[in-house]
């Protein structure tokens, strides 16, 4: 009984580590593309930087100028955002969709960067509360669950790795189970961030423009 006891404990143990190693290396790969994304907004050369600041200037103008086209606006985000988690989520049940998680999810991470490093720095001291109003709380957010989606996705493309070629006895029915209501329950919230940004957003940022 003692022995039986202590293989389920070693299980749950090793389980708990294998997921914290891949929370780690999911929190360091998205950390440095934030890090490249913000670096990058900075060591752009003038054109760009004029062709950004043109960009941005005209976004903050027209919600300034209640130019925004509302419905135009929460069409794409709400394709953006669907597209992107239903994109993650099946890379998780396909083998060769691992290294594809890994590329997407520094890929967002660096998006959200160089946002943040373009606003503050053609706004300086003022592009701080731009830059709050502009990513907070939905893009934040967004980012986040990315990070909780894509990390289910590899848990379940290593577990389906394993259980393919390795031979591993692995429940996959309950594992399918589970990260299907990961994925619907990150699918709503990216769904109530996307009326975040096109309906609170902009409310937000006619405070500071």
């Amino acid at each position: 009984m003692d022995l039986k006891l202590k293989k389920v404990k070693n299980k749950v143990t090793n389980k708990l580590l294998e997921q914290k190693k891949i929370y780690l290396f999911i929190i360091i790969i998205m950390s440095l593309g934030l890090l490249a994304g913000i670096i990058y907004a900075v060591i752009l050369n003038k054109s760009d930087h004029n062709l950004v600041t043109t960009s941005l200037n005209s976004f903050f103008d027209s919600i300034k100028n209640n130019d925004l086209d509302y419905k135009s606006a929460l069409i794409n985000s709400l394709i953006g955002n669907i597209s992107f988690i239903t994109f993650i989520f099946l890379l998780g049940i396909s083998i060769i969709g691992i290294p594809l998680i890994i590329i997407s999810l520094i890929s967002t991470s660096f998006i959200f960067g160089f946002s943040l490093g373009s606003i503050i720095y053609t706004y300086h001291f003022n592009g701080i509360l731009k830059a709050i109003t502009y990513l907070f709380p939905h893009q934040v957010i967004t980012l986040l669950m990315s990070l909780f989606l894509g990390f289910y996705a590899l848990y379940f493309g290593i577990k389906l790795f394993k259980y393919l070629f390795r031979g591993k006895d692995i429940n996959l029915r309950m594992s399918m189970k589970r990260y299907l209501q990961v994925y619907v329950t990150v699918l709503l919230v990216n769904i109530a961030c996307s009326f975040i940004e096109v309906f609170l957003s902009p409310a937000l940022i006619k405070l500071v423009v």
